[in-house]
């Protein structure tokens, strides 16, 4: 007789006995085909989050080698303290900057400075405190908390940001600022004297999209701008802001990074920093040795800030790892389980095996009979596999990724904790920048964007996925028998009809 007519006929006789085999093999392929679409879904989401997210480079002065090198100067005049006031920042060469900007990976780019300066006529600052503006030239002459400004120079009543595009520049491009009239700061603008300013004072200054007003420069002169747009921040500010009329993010104007080079008068072409928008997080390093090339490194450092892309990734490539675990965990369990079920069969079917053999029925052909059983059990389980694995693994997959995104996030906050809160030591305080004392960025500002983390996985199932699960069915399906058929070969026909 044929073992492969004989394996149906077995399947058929024992009904119930190959369903649950059938069910058996099918809980085991669910699981597994769970973990190959969580892990595919994972991989496929990271390469998308690579695309999308990108990297950041930034390029500006080198800090630290400016302190090592005024450290070793003022050693070697045997002065035991530097002198604060003998600290220069170089600014950036622009174009340097426009060399980089040119170089493969660059997705986007944005050339950044910043002053200060003084309100003339046709606007008046947003103040905090209603008697700010008695005490408003008092204060800000004598610096943060009355101790000074460097030189005894003003800070200034606006932070004046000079940008290459504002939609670029982090506050727009995270959400925090949005442009409600007008238009944006571009490329178009470098030159011009057009200004992009906080909505509420434009009202309170009663502007609106074509008026002008003057600020001073860095010379105490008059210069026009022309209101080109008007934008919106959810920044509220904070305690400096309440004291010091250019820390209100109200008070925070918008230009093309030219003009804060003529209110500082500077000669237009250097820059404070220039941000770097890569497309791949993975070239980033290769960028930043390429970068490295065109620019004087002991003046001149690049800072890489892919954290954003790192803390969307964590989460992914830990459900990643336990997809993975878990294909492997069922695979082995499930060869462990029809093992046994094997196993229980052949001593339920010691006399059938007896009788074939002693017919003179190979013991290859016996065992693969059984072979085929199983073959045929796991045929089915593969279909059903196939019509629920999809289900399970987006339940699975999705629960795993908003339990490590929570993890993720948690430990991310325990962090910010203890590091006094994100943005803490992130910026700089006023000065420094073009303009002498009245330069400099906003205290806590990040030129870097945020990004939002990845809350679902789209998992479908792909016919790799099923091919891969047929070969895993197989493989579970040649393992048990080969574990199993070691009791087949030390069977003798004889002794087993004998007893």
């Amino acid at each position: 007789m044929n073992y492969i007519k004989r394996a149906t006929q077995s399947l058929w006789a024992k009904k119930g006995r190959s369903i649950i085999m059938i069910a058996v093999f099918s809980a085991i392929l669910i699981f597994v085909l769970a973990g190959l679409t969580i892990r595919s879904g994972a991989e496929l989401a990271t390469t998308n989050a690579k695309k999308s997210v990108g990297a950041t480079v930034t390029l500006s002065t080198n800090r630290e080698a400016m302190f090592n090198q005024q450290s070793e100067t003022d050693s070697d005049e045997e002065t035991t303290r530097p002198d604060p006031g003998s600290f220069e920042r170089t600014p950036v060469n622009l174009s340097d900057a426009e060399k980089i900007a040119k170089l493969s990976n660059v997705k986007s780019y944005s050339f950044e400075a910043s002053t200060s300066a003084d309100k003339s006529t046709g606007i008046t600052p947003i103040s905090s405190d209603s008697d700010s503006e008695e005490t408003s030239s008092d204060e800000q002459a004598s610096g943060f908390g009355g101790q000074g400004a460097p030189g005894g120079m003003s800070q200034g009543d606006f932070q004046i940001k000079g940008v290459s595009q504002s939609s670029a520049y982090s506050e727009f491009s995270s959400g925090t600022a949005s442009l409600v009239k007008g238009e944006a700061i571009t490329s178009k603008d470098e030159g011009s004297n057009n200004v992009l300013i906080e909505q509420s004072l434009a009202e309170a200054n009663d502007l609106s999209v074509g008026d002008t007003f003057k600020i001073k420069d860095s010379n105490d002169k008059d210069v026009e701008v022309t209101v080109k747009g008007i934008y919106k921040t959810s920044n509220s500010g904070d305690s400096m802001s309440a004291r010091l009329n250019f820390m209100n993010p109200a008070n925070t104007i918008f230009s093309s990074y030219t003009m804060v080079n003529t209110l500082a008068g500077s000669d237009g072409k250097t820059i404070d920093s220039a941000v770097y928008n890569l497309t791949d997080p993975k070239d980033m390093d290769s960028f930043v040795k390429q970068a490295n090339k065109l620019i004087d490194t002991d003046t001149f450092s690049l800072e890489t800030n892919d954290q954003m892309y790192q803390q969307m990734l964590q989460p992914l490539n830990n459900v990643s790892s336990f997809a993975k675990n878990i294909v492997i965990l069922v695979a082995a369990a499930g060869v462990i389980i029809l093992t046994l079920i094997i196993m229980l069969s052949i001593r339920e079917r010691k006399y059938e095996i007896g009788v074939l053999l002693s017919l003179g029925e190979s013991r290859v052909k016996v065992i693969s009979q059984f072979f085929v059983e199983i073959f045929v059990c796991m045929i089915f389980a593969l279909g059903i596999a196939a019509a629920s694995g999809n289900v399970v693994g987006n339940a699975v997959g999705n629960q795993l990724l908003s339990q490590q995104t929570t993890s993720q996030n948690t430990d991310g906050q325990t962090d910010a904790a203890g590091n006094g809160g994100p943005g803490q030591g992130q910026g700089q305080a006023p000065g420094g920048g073009n303009g002498g004392p009245r330069g400099g960025g906003q205290i806590g500002s990040n030129p870097f964007t945020q990004s939002e983390e990845i809350q679902e996985l789209n998992i479908s199932m792909q016919p790799t996925e099923i091919l891969s699960l047929a070969g895993i069915g197989l493989g579970i399906s040649l393992f048990s028998i080969v574990l199993s058929s070691a009791g087949i070969l030390r069977l003798n026909p004889r002794k087993i009809l004998i007893s």
